[in-house]
């Protein structure tokens, strides 16, 4: 080892530590204050009363029906219908923002009777404007009684209640009103009478005045003029506070980006390396039995592709599928449900298949029994996977009345797997980490891999850690809370500990493929969850703005959730680094023409491109308190979200199968994948774009506006969604899925199915 090689492995070392150092305390602050803003949450959130009582006294319904009535919402699988304060699916109206309007309407009627004797449509302007001033007072005044846990409703709250029974009815009679659920969907009197007490306290919670403050418990979400809900004073301030800091970071990390070369993928030390053709070693037998997870990846993602078409056809057309009514076998919830939760599955499969791929390599170790195991795995997916798919099926079809939660829908968004295949994927996870770290092992023993096979196993550790918090909650937990939790999982998990996973497993598939040294993939990981989590830990709390939360959610976390997009800008100059690092090693190795994996990197890059594009432009569209106040639930989230989703963890997860695929072929069988692999990453891309430009965010736009305009109970009601523009906007998906499908899905899935017929045995 010559002096300069010693000194750079020695500085190495020190450097190790200070990055150690660095990320401890980024994490420990982060989780400290993310810590009290869930707890704060038990406390803050909105109470729900013992009894809600008339003006004469008498009970109207308890704090008994209100968790009855949540239990029906999603049982009936309701939060994939519609949504509450925002959060759920847009096939249907906000729920809570609905109830509210009627309320409004109602409430507008008696004062206008009771003060001038008519009808509001009859009254003048100035008495319309007292009539608005006197709702407002009304629905805004605050008359719950916590020492004696009683609500008190005046006349119009208690009229509209007995009215909004009806109109709730009516809503879940026919499938062209409801976006698709099953003609005469909650027909039981007294789950519909719970329902509509679940409805009427969201709606309370909504718009009564927080004790002490002069806005509701929901910080005045929905947005209606007619209630009095209007964006508070916080949500301008800290937007304004964000873009200081968001332009800070950037600023500060371009800097230390300037003065410090060795930072990102292009460090000078890489300079002189060549470019190998394959990871060199053999392939394993466990490495090969991994085969039939990449098919499976192929199927399933075709499968939620041509769902998700289905889903999106039921907001063109809610009462017919091409001139069939599919809403009884089919309702639009259950195909939004397989559509959520196919997309997790395929992603996270290919994931769990190529750490399982990566770790022999790293650990140059196949340990006894690993074939077996990951059979057993495998079909220990395959099964939670089929029977949770079904229990959803069975459970929104009512087969499961007294088990839906455990074995059917348990109701959350994203988390609709009932209670008991979760576990079970839990325990499949913690036994996936069980292989993972008995093949990286033996490397902790030697010094030159120790640090990154560490960052491994404690990366894949975090998978099944970081899954727990969707066990905390059950179906009567209060909305808040289950809130809270649900985006630990849906924000924290998928888009902190996942996003850092399979950083590590990019870094390694670039060292053992020689693209960079080992120091720089190593100080590239740390870099990287850094910055992921230095804005991402605390910045999950942009999802509660309006769920319950108070201000000093707000606070914290725009300006973090403002630092989110930091690290996504900095991933798009390592995109473009990446690829003159690319070119210069195919030069060096003497083929520039001929780079075995270069359908890996094509697609890296394109993650590299859509993690700006989605996660950082769209999701810094709709991140700021008071963008998402208007925003939240219109057709700009899913823009974002299909954007950052596939965008990024889906070309990852297709990234690391071409890897995989490529690196078990010889060049013939490669040559025949090949052109499915081309295929499917310009069909993927360029109608995933068409899918975006053409109808989600154009779509989203005109939504905003009619919030902007009317109100957000109309941009998700019925009276716009059924507006022949905003169908129009439904149709043009069409373009963008028929690519997405055809020229994409399908080629990749023929490539993994193909690559594990000819490949399951070793070649030749």
């Amino acid at each position: 080892m010559t002096n300069h090689q010693a000194h750079s492995e020695s500085e190495d070392t020190v450097n190790f530590n200070r990055w150690r150092i660095a990320l401890l305390l980024v994490m420990l602050l982060g989780f400290s204050i993310l810590g009290v803003i869930t707890f704060k949450v038990h406390q803050d959130a909105p109470p729900i009363p013992e009894f809600a009582v008339t003006p004469s006294g008498e009970v109207l319904f308890s704090g008994k029906d209100i968790s009855a009535g949540q239990e029906v919402f999603l049982k009936h699988g309701l939060m994939d219908n519609g949504t509450i304060w925002g959060h759920g699916a847009y096939l249907g109206p906000d729920f809570s923002a609905q109830y509210l309007h009627n309320l409004s309407e109602t409430a507008q009627d008696f004062i206008a009777r009771a003060e001038f004797g008519r009808n509001q449509k009859h009254l003048n302007q100035s008495e319309q404007a007292l009539v608005d001033a006197a709702v407002i007072t009304t629905l805004k005044t605050n008359r719950y009684d916590p020492s004696r846990r009683v609500l008190y409703l005046t006349v119009p709250e208690v009229e509209s209640f007995l009215l909004q029974m009806e109109w709730w009815r009516n809503y879940f009679a026919h499938p062209a009103n409801n976006g698709g659920l099953p003609a005469g969907y909650v027909q039981d009197p007294e789950e519909m009478r719970q329902l509509v007490a679940f409805f009427a306290w969201t709606a309370w919670a909504s718009v009564a005045n927080r004790p002490g403050e002069n806005y509701s418990y929901t910080n005045n979400f929905p947005y209606d003029p007619s209630v009095g809900n209007l964006p508070t004073g916080h949500a301008l301030l800290w937007s304004a506070i964000s873009l200081v800091f968001l332009l800070g970071g950037i600023g500060t990390v371009l800097l230390a980006f300037g003065k410090f070369d060795y930072l990102g993928w292009s460090g000078t030390e890489d300079n002189n390396h060549t470019f190998p053709g394959l990871m060199p070693g053999p392939v394993t037998e466990s490495q090969r039995a991994l085969l039939k997870y990449f098919a499976i990846v192929g199927l399933l993602f075709l499968a939620q592709t041509v769902i998700g078409g289905a889903t999106a056809h039921y907001r063109a057309d809610p009462a017919s599928f091409y001139g069939f009514d599919i809403s009884d076998v089919f309702p639009s919830h259950i195909l939004r449900t397989w559509h959520l939760q196919l997309a997790i599955f395929w992603i996270a499969t290919a994931y769990v298949a190529g750490a399982l791929f990566l770790a022999p390599a790293l650990g140059k170790h196949e340990p006894p029994l690993q074939k077996g195991f990951t059979h057993l795995l495998f079909w220990a997916l395959v099964a939670v996977v089929v029977g949770s798919l079904l229990g959803e099926w069975a459970g929104i079809s009512q087969w499961l009345p007294d088990s839906w939660f455990w074995f059917g829908h348990q109701g959350w968004e994203y988390l609709e797997l009932g209670r008991f295949w979760q576990i079970l994927l839990a325990i499949g996870l913690l036994f996936w980490f069980f292989l993972v770290f008995r093949a990286v092992a033996p490397s902790l023993q030697d010094k030159k891999h120790k640090e990154m096979s560490i960052l491994f196993i404690l990366s894949a550790l975090a998978i099944p850690v970081f899954y727990l918090p969707a066990m905390f909650f059950d179906g009567q937990t209060h909305y808040s809370i289950v809130d809270t939790w649900r985006f630990w999982i849906i924000h924290l998990w998928v888009e902190g500990f996942f996003e850092l996973f399979v950083t590590v497993l990019v870094a390694v598939i670039l060292y053992r493929l020689g693209v960079v040294r080992r120091v720089t993939a190593t100080r590239v990981i740390y870099l990287d969850a850094i910055l992921y989590f230095g804005g991402g830990l605390i910045g999950t709390g942009h999802h509660w703005y309006f769920t319950g939360h108070t201000n000093m959610n707000m606070a914290f976390s725009a300006v973090f959730s403002a630092l989110e997009v930091v690290p996504l800008t900095l991933i798009t100059l390592d995109a473009w680094d990446f690829v003159k690092i690319t070119r210069q090693k195919s030069q060096a190795s003497g083929q520039p023409e001929y780079i075995p994996h270069k359908w890996t990197f094509f697609f890296l890059m394109g993650v590299g491109f859509w993690n700006f594009v989605g996660a950082g432009v769209f999701g810094f569209l709709i991140n700021l308190p008071i963008v998402s106040y208007y925003e939240m639930g219109t057709q700009l989230t899913p823009n974002h979200g299909h954007a950052a989703m596939m965008g990024v963890f889906g070309m990852l997860a297709l990234g690391l199968m071409v890897f995989c695929l490529r690196q078990v072929s010889s060049d013939k069988t490669w040559g025949e994948l090949e052109k499915y692999i081309r295929t499917s990453f310009w069909g993927l891309n360029i109608g995933l774009a068409l899918m975006l430009f053409l109808s989600l965010f154009p779509a989203g736009v005109m939504q905003l506006l009619d919030v902007l305009d009317h109100g957000y109970w109309h941009a998700r009601s019925l009276e716009y969604t059924g507006q022949d523009l905003a169908r129009l906007y439904e149709w043009l998906r069409l373009p963008g899925d028929v690519v997405f499908i055809l020229f994409g899905v399908v080629p990749i899935t023929i490539a993994s199915c193909l690559g594990y017929l000819k490949l399951r045995k070793p070649e030749g």
